[in-house]
């Protein structure tokens, strides 16, 4: 009708998340099963994830971890059971709400334009936009990048960089995007010695921080060393689940992954080490 004038409508913004209280159950699974391919992968798993603690999941190739992180992630459907991310069920919330609450590090981060990796970082404050906390941008990101020592190469191409670097600069877009729940899938793979413990030290300063963490690992001493908590995965299930100390034995190790171990105490610290026993 012509002359008449008809309100724009601007798409509401989600609220942003409370903080969360230590102790405070940011995700849990409870009888997941996840199918891949028509085949099953999870098969009842039980899991819970804390403010303030970093939860490592560790076990043999195909075991199910980035399958349980997937779908802790709402990246993964569930064929059977439930997952909760800040006490609902992912099917409740809503792409945005969920952006605001947790943030997913992949195994691989690929681009198919070369950004200059300070606008990769910055991708992850795109959750942010048109929020209360959107001002909080430019220190997010600045933040992020020197946590991860990345703030060298900032203007230089994505695409141009090693892998290492790469998963640095994946790491520094999960941090500025300041989600309470980390979920981190093999971020140590492509790193070298001192920056797989840089990665695994911001891990726990984020737990301190008061957010909830979940880290795929390979590699058991740091998963002894880092987590408070250690999930062992075997053909779909949840072996084990509590602290490194009580979880990581020789035998249950020994039987998960098929190869003999030794668990040993660090000289200096008494924190588990775990290393496959070798004939001289």
């Amino acid at each position: 009708m012509r002359g008449v004038r008809f309100p724009r409508l601007v798409p509401s913004r989600p609220a942003p998340p409370s903080p969360a209280a230590p102790g405070d159950v940011l995700a849990e699974a409870d009888g997941l099963r996840v199918r891949l391919g028509g085949r099953p992968v999870l098969d009842g798993v039980g899991a819970r994830v804390r403010a303030g603690e970093v939860l490592a999941l560790v076990g043999p190739n195909g075991a199910g971890k980035s399958t349980l992180l997937g779908a802790l992630a709402a990246d993964l459907p569930a064929a059977e059971g439930v997952v909760r991310v800040h006490g609902r069920p992912v099917t409740e919330w809503s792409a945005p709400e969920l952006a605001l609450r947790r943030a997913v590090l992949p195994q691989s981060a690929s681009l198919s334009f070369p950004f200059p990796v300070e606008e990769v970082v910055r991708m992850g404050r795109a959750p942010w936009a048109g929020t209360g906390r959107e001002d909080e941008d430019d220190a997010a990101v600045a933040e992020a990048m020197a946590r991860t020592e990345v703030t060298g190469f900032a203007g230089r191409p994505f695409s141009a960089l090693s892998g290492g670097e790469r998963a640095r600069v994946a790491l520094a877009r999960v941090l500025a995007q300041r989600a309470s729940l980390l979920l981190l899938d093999e971020p140590t793979a492509a790193l070298d010695l001192r920056h797989q413990e840089l990665v695994l030290r911001l891990c726990r300063e984020r737990a301190r921080a008061g957010d909830a963490v979940v880290v795929v690992l390979h590699d058991l001493s740091l998963a002894a060393a880092y987590a408070d908590r250690v999930a062992v995965l075997c053909a779909g299930r949840v072996a084990a689940d509590g602290p490194p100390a009580q979880v990581l034995s020789e035998q249950l190790l020994s039987e998960v992954y098929d190869q003999p171990v030794e668990v040993l105490p660090h000289p200096r610290t008494g924190a588990v080490l775990v290393v496959p026993r070798r004939v001289p």
